[in-house]
């Protein structure tokens, strides 16, 4: 895996070098915007104990909502793969979708319209000052990788971190599986 530029569209994967960092500890986050001024993103691999009908009851719909990140934990996101189905959608890269008209949403998941593997809720997001993100990048907090997968939506988010590590090589294989509580080792 060789060494990528930060763009919007690409995975951070923490470093293990990172073990410490409670918020960002053996994530990925899909770089969803990334500018000279700031960037943001969403944590791909950790899933909350909620669903969308528990947060939104109005809502029936059972999807999984994720933890985007420590930044404004209130709010909810969405990226997706339907942007036919929900106007005013920002495209990230390689069909992948942020936001949209939360009416039609509603609309889409009151009617069993949309599949689990079409959108990824998130509670909060990740999110990085001028020139933040790339400081974290120079004391190797994280490196750039290709979202790779086929559908970011359906991925097992107990590997993730791992798979990113194994396909990096070298030390990092040897991080890839090592126990998530070393206290336990």
């Amino acid at each position: 895996m060789q060494n990528l530029k930060l763009n919007k569209g690409k995975l951070l994967i923490a470093e293990p070098a990172i073990l410490n960092d409670s918020a960002f500890n053996r994530t990925i986050v899909l770089l969803t915007e990334h500018t000279a001024i700031n960037s943001v993103g969403f944590i791909l691999n950790r899933p909350l104990d909620y669903t969308i009908n528990d947060l939104l009851p109005e809502i029936d719909c059972d999807f999984p909502v994720y933890q985007g990140g420590p930044v404004e934990q209130d709010n909810l996101y969405f990226v997706h793969k339907v942007p036919q189905l929900l106007p005013d959608s920002i495209e990230v890269a390689n069909g992948i979708f942020w936001g949209g008209s939360f009416e039609c949403l509603k609309d889409l998941l009151n009617t069993d319209t949309l599949k689990v593997s079409d959108i990824r809720f998130f509670l909060g997001y990740s999110g990085w000052g001028k020139e933040q993100l790339d400081q974290e990048m120079n004391q190797n907090s994280w490196f750039v990788g290709d979202n790779d997968f086929e559908n970011i939506f359906s991925m097992d988010n107990e590997s993730l971190w791992k798979n990113k590590l194994l396909q990096k090589g070298g030390n990092y294989k040897l991080w890839a599986n090592a126990p998530s509580d070393f206290n336990l080792n």
